[in-house]
Formats: C-alpha cells, sequence, structure tokens
C-alpha cells in the first residue's frame, strides 16, 4: 500500500454538470439522478481527472481531495499492480441528447501531441441506454468520399452527403477511435467512457455552450484543424456486446474494450447478490434501483444513476440485486477481457469487434 498506510474505501466523488445546448432532462427524469440542477443539463461527468474539471471525494477519509491528489499518492492501490501515472485515465459521462451534438471528432493521441499539445487524445465508446424510435447517429465517414468532397459538404454544412447515418437501439455500445467524426441525438441518452480529455473540433455554425454564431474565421480555423485530424478510414459499427455468465441469474455483457478503456455490464434478476472481481479501478455506475455495495468495510446504497470509484486494492465487490449496473475500467485485455471470453466460446474475430488491440491469435488464448 501507498501514500502513508490511509486504505482506501470506495469513492464518492464529485460530478460536473454541464447545460450545453443540446441538452435536456433526461438524465434526471429518466435515469433518476438527484443533486444536479433543474435545467437542461447536456451531461453529468461521473468520473473525471479532466483540467478545470477534476473531481473531488465527497465523503469518507479522504474527503476533499481530489482524484488527482488520490491518484499521485495512492498510485497502485488505486489503480493495480505497477501502476505510474500522474492522471486517472478514464472519464466517463452521462449525456443526454435531447438535441443533436456538433458534427465533431476528437483526435488520436499522435494528432493531439502534434497539433493540440495535449499529452493524449480521445477514443471514447457510447453506450446507449435510450433512444426514441428511428434515432440515428453520424460516425464515420462514407467510402468514397475524397479529402476535398467531405470539406466541401462540411463548409456547407451537408453532413449526410459524406457521413455515414447508422441507426440507434437501447443496449447498442459503438467504440470510436480517435479521428472519427460523429454526432448522436436528438432523443438518445447514452453513457459515455473515454480516454481522459476535453479535446475537440467541431464544423459547426454555432457554439455547442451557447448556441453562439461561429465567426468566418474561427470556422475556417476549426475546419482546417478537422480536416487535419479525420481518419477517413474510420467505420465503426455498434454492437450488442457478448454476454457470459456470471453465476445463478447473472447476466455479464462486455460492451466494448481498447487500450484505454474497457466497459461492462452486469444484471442480476433476483435478490441474489452480484459479485465481481477485479484487479484494476472500477467505475461502477448504476443505471437500474438502488442497490447496496459492499467493498471491504464499506456497505452503502449507490443510487439512480450514482457513481463509485472501487479502487484496485479492494479487489471484489458484491451488490445486492436485483441489479443493472455499469462497470468502466483500465484493462489488461488479454487478462480481463480477451480470456473470459475466449473460455466462453468466443472466437478471436468476434472478440475483436468490440473495439481494438485484440485481433493477435498468438497469444495462446
Amino acid at each position: 500500500m501507498s501514500g502513508g498506510g490511509t486504505p482506501l474505501h470506495p469513492l464518492r466523488l464529485s460530478v460536473t454538470a454541464k447545460p450545453l445546448v443540446f441538452g435536456g432532462k433526461a438524465i434526471a427524469r429518466h435515469l433518476g439522478k438527484t443533486g444536479i440542477p433543474d435545467w437542461s443539463i447536456a451531461e453529468t461527468w461521473e468520473c473525471s481527472d479532466v483540467d478545470g474539471a477534476v473531481a473531488t471525494v465527497t465523503g469518507g477519509p479522504l474527503a476533499g481531495r481530489t482524484l488527482r491528489q488520490v491518484v499521485t499518492d495512492h498510485p497502485e492501490e488505486l489503480m493495480g499492480a505497477g501502476w505510474s501515472g500522474r492522471h486517472f485515465p478514464v472519464l466517463t459521462k452521462f449525456i443526454d441528447a435531447t438535441g443533436s451534438l456538433p458534427v465533431h471528432l476528437h483526435a488520436d493521441d499522435e494528432a493531439a501531441r502534434r497539433l493540440e499539445g495535449q499529452r493524449n487524445g480521445k477514443t471514447e465508446a457510447w453506450h446507449v441506454l435510450a433512444a426514441a424510435p428511428g434515432a440515428t447517429a453520424l460516425c464515420g465517414v462514407k467510402e468514397g468520399v475524397d479529402d476535398a468532397g467531405l470539406r466541401a459538404a462540411l463548409e456547407a454544412q451537408d453532413f449526410d452527403r459524406v457521413l455515414r447515418r447508422l441507426p440507434v437501439r437501447p443496449g447498442e455500445t459503438i467504440y470510436v477511435p480517435g479521428g472519427t467524426p460523429h454526432s448522436f441525438g436528438p432523443d438518445t441518452l447514452v453513457y459515455e467512457i473515454e480516454q481522459t480529455s476535453d479535446i475537440q473540433r467541431h464544423v459547426m455554425r454555432w457554439e455547442m455552450e451557447d448556441g453562439s454564431p461561429v465567426g468566418d474565421d474561427r470556422f475556417a480555423f476549426n475546419l482546417d484543424m478537422f480536416m487535419r485530424q479525420v481518419k477517413p478510414d474510420s467505420r465503426p459499427e455498434f454492437t450488442p456486446g457478448l454476454k457470459i455468465a456470471a453465476g445463478d441469474d447473472v447476466e455479464r455483457t462486455f460492451l466494448c474494450a481498447g487500450p484505454y478503456f474497457a466497459l461492462e455490464r452486469w444484471r442480476a434478476g433476483t435478490a441474489a447478490p452480484l459479485r465481481r472481481s477485479f484487479a484494476t479501478a472500477q467505475i461502477l455506475s448504476n443505471v437500474g434501483a438502488p442497490v447496496h455495495v459492499r467493498a471491504g468495510e464499506f456497505r452503502e446504497e449507490l443510487g439512480r444513476a450514482e457513481t463509485l470509484l472501487l479502487p484496485a486494492a479492494l479487489g471484489e465487490a458484491e451488490i445486492t440485486g436485483p441489479a443493472d449496473v455499469l462497470f468502466g475500467y483500465l484493462p489488461d485485455l488479454e487478462r480481463d477481457v480477451a480470456a473470459p471470453l475466449v473460455q466462453a466460446g468466443y472466437p478471436r474475430r468476434v472478440i475483436a469487434t468490440l473495439g481494438e488491440g485484440m485481433e493477435d491469435p498468438q497469444s495462446g488464448l
């Protein structure tokens, strides 16, 4: 144990609420989240170490410390054996796209360092919690579109001419590598997991913070940067995830996985407890009815749309059923994702559809 001997309990973190123009009230009204402002909210940042929006521990022996301080003071106890780093690497959000998000992209790691002066880019994934019939998302450039055609369509704001429009269904997930143009909404509610970053370039004539117009010079700069960062061959697809049994009446679904994060959804249909073992920090978000969480000596209720950060040193958590929860984490892809799925009978080519980094069949699994 590092950091002076204070054992880490599950951490409740402060939440940042973002009132962007595409938001509504679905996070409170549909998910049942409390403690957020009673106006249109587009995003709640559930676990964040982003500069300017670093979460603070709100209870327990580390109350008042920032997540970044906890990472610094307890690196291996929080993150797992061998961890070294100055920032918590995973960001999670609830996003209410009552309106449509701007068409935008996030740089990948290389472009972030080369063009934006940032330490990393932002690969992300969206898990759809609710969507109206007929809901769609824009994601990736259509085949056959060249740079000149893409730029001309973006200048004209004619997005459907050059971007793929995909159907959106509740329960499905899409892994979106950095450099992929995208948007979703309206009438879509998602849980988003991503690299810790707020980097982005959008190509709209309005600002997503307040809807104010973007001037010609700023628009031209944004478009230039967008075109320098876009990956036109990135065409991800929504997937239903890969299910395995995790005990009587407990279903475990791998929703997405890659080198930056993995996300799972666990459902328990009865009062029998759901038990999860882990070797890396877990972001536990409740998307169902209130549950009770036990981890070490910690025993507390986790309400609707609330989040706990479970330090790696705890090793196990037990959640009373019925339950419907998400676990997000920084994975060892072989140990945490590939191995249990191969054991359950999934071939590598199917496992690879969850994201990236699991295509190599020479691992012996």
